[in-house]
Order: structure tokens, then sequence, then C-alpha cells
């Protein structure tokens, strides 16, 4: 631990703003000096309060409820002290002076030293101390910020199995067995003078191959996760009045954008999250893209391309309408040329030819029954077709229950544990194989699962990943 993770830490550990109910929370080692201070008496563990809150004069501040939880049975596995009072932002602010006033005062009395250096909690430093106290994991402490973030009822249900651990034990399963096969590795290193082939004796080979599937199990799930969590970007593009728009209101449900027959009516992006059987799509709609003399409309085509060149999946929308006019599709294959340049190769573009509704569909450009989607943002037929073809683009698949929420670290994590191990099979089935190699490749593949629950982290990345915690938490 660091010299600052020894100090006593004080924040409010509700949101910003009125409500009903605010708290102030305290954690550090021998609080009972301070709860005497603040509260006027002894607490007895784990038990509400009811009592009043005084300000160094003896004057109320306000009257709630206090709880103290002593190490190492409370959220940080330290000392826990948390103050339950209305929740007025002054209020909250007195009270949590009245804590920092209160330990500066009992510290040279009560002989616990420490207690003079409480100040306000960082970002994430209390689920901080929670992972650094063996409370929680690396992969269940990232597992309280997606739950507090989930912006589905997925989403929330699928953090809420990461912090009871269900993925964290999955990588110490794959973990275990990872360390009984550099054991027998190791153990053929150790003693070359003995005749006994360890590796061909357990079936080193076919314990690695199991660990290979394992491993790929755990990864589909883990993508799934980390899909649920990040979502994919969306970008509605096409000629000016072929109903982006239109597209993204229908996709939303609600009337985000401005919808009107005058071309150029969209000049900068609108941007809003969707979800699909609770994967979070972030649909971005675009100014038209064409040539402008309007210096307005040309930032926001600009703009439109930027997104567009950024995006997970490009939804390339087409008017039946206006498509045989002289020069139309003339535009669209020029537009399908430049984004064929900007996107990166792997990145889908979905041709979508919108207003249906409007046109004899036999007498339109309409290519063959099963190239790109043909629907009416206006009525919503076909949009369904359209939300299944995206959970297709986004990799989706009907997940079970039990699905876990995950991050891109997790995934890029395992990506490594898999080539690790991929290399570690090269090494066994040569001949000859060279067994320091092969136990190298081993450990390294140990290396990357622990650092998805933190056994094996860095402290820069620990910095990163706690600074996007709220205050307070």
């Amino acid at each position: 631990m660091l010299a600052r993770h020894q100090d006593p830490i004080a924040a409010i550990a509700t949101a910003p703003g009125r409500g009903a109910v605010g708290i102030v929370r305290i954690s550090g080692k021998g609080l009972g000096p301070l709860v005497q201070a603040l509260c006027g008496r002894s607490l007895r563990p784990r038990e509400a309060t009811y009592l009043p809150f005084r300000d160094a004069m003896g004057q109320p501040i306000d009257q709630g409820l206090a709880l103290y939880f002593p190490a190492p049975h409370s959220y940080t596995g330290e000392d826990v002290l948390e103050l339950q009072a209305h929740g007025g932002p002054v209020v909250l602010q007195l009270l949590l002076a009245r804590c920092l006033e209160a330990a500066a005062e009992v510290a040279p009395a009560s002989g616990q030293t420490r207690l003079a250096g409480l100040r306000l909690a960082q970002p994430g430093e209390f689920t901080e101390r929670a992972f650094l106290n063996d409370k929680i994991d690396l992969a269940q402490a990232e597992a309280i910020a997606d739950l507090i973030d989930a912006s589905t009822e997925a989403a929330a249900r699928s953090a809420s199995r990461s912090l009871s651990g269900a993925f964290s034990q999955e990588i110490h399963a794959l973990r275990d067995a990872l360390i009984h096969l550099r054991m027998l590795v190791e153990a053929t290193l150790d003693f070359p003078e003995e005749e006994i082939d360890f590796l061909r004796k357990a079936d080193a080979r076919g314990q690695l191959s199991n660990l290979e599937q394992n491993v790929l199990r755990v990864l589909q799930r883990t993508r799934q996760g980390a899909l649920l969590r990040e979502g994919i970007k969306v970008v509605i593009a096409g000629q000016p009045n072929a109903g982006k728009s239109s597209l993204l209101n229908a996709l939303a449900g609600a009337e985000l954008a401005i919808v009107t027959p005058i071309a150029g009516t969209t000049r900068d992006k609108v941007q809003q999250t969707i979800q699909i059987e609770g994967v979070p799509l972030h649909v971005i709609d675009t100014a038209g893209l064409r040539d402008s003399n309007d210096e307005v409309e040309r930032i926001g085509i600009a703009r439109a391309w930027d997104e567009i060149a950024q995006a997970d999946a490009v939804l390339f929308l087409h008017d039946l309408v206006r498509c045989t006019e002289p020069g139309y599709q003339e535009a669209d294959a020029a537009i399908a040329q430049t984004m064929a340049q900007r996107l990166p190769p792997l990145v889908p573009v979905v041709d979508v030819w919108n207003k249906s509704d409007r046109v004899d569909l036999a007498d339109t450009c309409l290519p063959d029954e099963g190239a790109g989607i043909r629907l009416s943002a206006r009525t919503g037929q076909g949009l369904e077709r359209l939300r299944q073809r995206l959970l297709e683009i986004a990799g989706w698949q009907a997940a079970p229950e039990g699905v876990y929420i995950a991050r891109a670290r997790h995934v890029q994590a395992l990506q490594v544990v898999q080539q690790h191990l991929d290399a570690s099979v090269a090494q066994l089935e040569a001949s000859g194989p060279a067994l320091d190699l092969l136990a190298e490749e081993l450990r390294l593949a140990q290396n990357a699962l622990s650092d998805i629950t933190g056994e094996f982290s860095s402290d820069d990345l620990l910095g990163v990943i706690f600074s996007s915690f709220c205050i307070g938490k």
C-alpha cells in the first residue's frame, strides 16, 4: 500500500443535490474515539442509532442515524462510520466539516495520531481500500462502478452477477488449471534425471487442450458482457432528406431530431443511446452528405464524415422515392466509394432502403431481395429486421441468464492468455520440446489471468480504474 492508504478518509457518499437522505462516510483504522466525539456515545456494531449530530459548540446540526462497522466486517475492511442525515447539501457539508474538525481535536488525547490526518476521499478510494484489504477483487470492484453506471436492466443484472463473484470464479478456475499444468512442467524441469515423463503420464497435452477450450468459452461470454457494458456506435449516413432523422426517431421511439422536407435541416450530429434486448446502441444521426456552399452545412458534413470514420457500423440510408431521379444513384455511389476509403475494412455498412410505404417497390431502383433492408421509418415497417441486423453486427447472441458484465480490458487479457496457450501447444508438440520456453509461456498466461482480478496489476492500472468512480464510493 502507498502512504496515503494509511490515512483515514471521509466523503459525502450520496449524489450531489437535494434528497430525503444524505450520507457522510468515514473509513480508517481506530475510529472509536472519533465515533465517541461525533455521536456523544459509543455505538453498537452494525446497529442504527438515532441521535443528534452536534457542532463543536454543542449546537445541533441535524438529527439522524449513525452506523458503526468495526474492522474487518465493513465495506472497506477498516472501521467505517456512516452518518445518515437529511439530504440537503448545506447540512451534509456542515456534517463533513465537523468530522474533519473532530478528528483533529480527538487525535492528541486519544493517542490515535493518525486521526489527525483525516482527509477528503479521492474518487473511488473507499472501493480501492476494499480491494487492497481483500474484501473484493479488481473485477468485482469494476462491477460496482458498472452497476452504478448501468444503462439497461440487462447490464445492471449482469453487473450484479459480476459483483457477486461469478466472473471472478471463472477466472480463478482457469488460473487453478493453469497452475496445475505449470506444476507438471516445472517438475519435469526440476527432475530431469528421473525417467518418469511427468507430462506424458499426466496427459499434459489433454489438460492444455481442455484449458484452451475453457478459455475460449469464457472469452465468448466476456465479449458478451463487454458488449452489455460498452455497446456499439452506429452512424446513420446518406444524402439529404433520405430520412436519417426519421429513422433515429423511430429507433429511439421519441422525437429527438427535427424532421422537415427541407434539405440540410440536420446541421450537426444528434446522438441517442437505445437498447435492443438489453444491448446499448449509440445511434448518431448526421448531416446529409452532399456538396454545399453553405459554410455551416459544410462543417456539419465534415463532422458527419468524422463520425462515420469512428463508427462500429454504418447505416447507409437510400431514398426509394428519389432514387430514380437523375444523378441520385451516382451520388450514392460516390458516397459509398468515400466510405470504403475512410472506414476500416471490418466495419460493416448496411444498405437501408427507406420510404417503402410511399412507392411501388416494383418501379423503384430497389435491388434484388436480400440486398440490404427495406423499411419505412414513418410506419415502422421493417424496423424489427433492422434491429435484429444490428444485434448480429454487435455479435450479440441470445445470452443465458448467467452472463456477467465485463470490460474491454478483460477481453484483451483473455486474448493474451489465448495467445500464450497457443504458443504453449506449439512448444509441447514440437520434436524435442523446449520445456523452459513452455514454462515461460504458461507463466505469462497466468500473469494475464491474474491481471483481470488484480492479483498481478500495476499501480497505474489501479489509478485509471478507480479514478473513474464517483467520490464517496
